[in-house]
Order: C-alpha cells, then structure tokens, then sequence
C-alpha cells in the first residue's frame, strides 16, 4: 500500500547497479515528463539484507524532481524499467525551496 502525498513537490528516489542503468532510468523519466530533473550520485556501497543474508553492492542512486501529481506516474514508470527484483523506490516530501526552482519543476512536468 503506497501513501497519498500530502505536498505538491517530492523527490523520489532509487537505486541501480551501474552507472549506465542510473543514466538511462534519469533521462527515460526525464524525456517522458515524469521529472524535471534528475540527478545520479556513486558509486556507493549499500549494506542490505536480501533473501535472509547480509550482503552489500556497488550502486548508483538516482534522485527525481517532481511534482506529487505526477510521482504515481513516475514510480509506476520506474517500476515497469527497473532491472531489480524489488527495486527502492521511495518518495520525499519537499516541504519547501525557491519558488522559482519549484515554478519550473511543474512547468517542466505539465
């Protein structure tokens, strides 16, 4: 069950496994309106406990402007091209910023 977004402007968040896949998730998002921008940070190690093991993986996170409006949007969207199984996909509320900054993340994804 997803929460209902009480904001007008998130950041949804994901990981991936290469730099390449991080890229192309960010710009697919991008192209398709999803988000106003997205920027991709790593490598990084994330710690994790998967399949009842504790293991770690080089990654790449990605990090989307958008507006709450089109965030169920665009995580179905990151979920229908993710690689992973069971791909994070978390979103942030911004509770605030420049008004200019957030005028154009909802001009760049109407």
């Amino acid at each position: 069950m997803e929460t209902d977004i009480r904001t007008e402007f998130v950041v949804v968040v994901t990981t991936t496994d290469s730099a390449d896949a991080a890229h192309e998730l960010a710009r697919s998002a991008v192209v398709a309106r999803l988000a106003a921008c997205a920027q991709v940070l790593g490598p990084m190690t994330s710690v994790y406990r998967w399949e009842g093991a504790v293991d770690e993986a080089r990654e790449w996170r990605v990090e989307f402007k958008t507006t709450a409006a089109r965030s169920a949007e665009l995580r179905d969207h990151l979920r229908g091209v993710h690689s992973y199984d069971v791909p994070e996909i978390v979103c942030l509320p911004v509770v605030g910023g420049g008004q200019s900054y957030l005028d154009w993340i909802r001009a760049s994804t109407a």
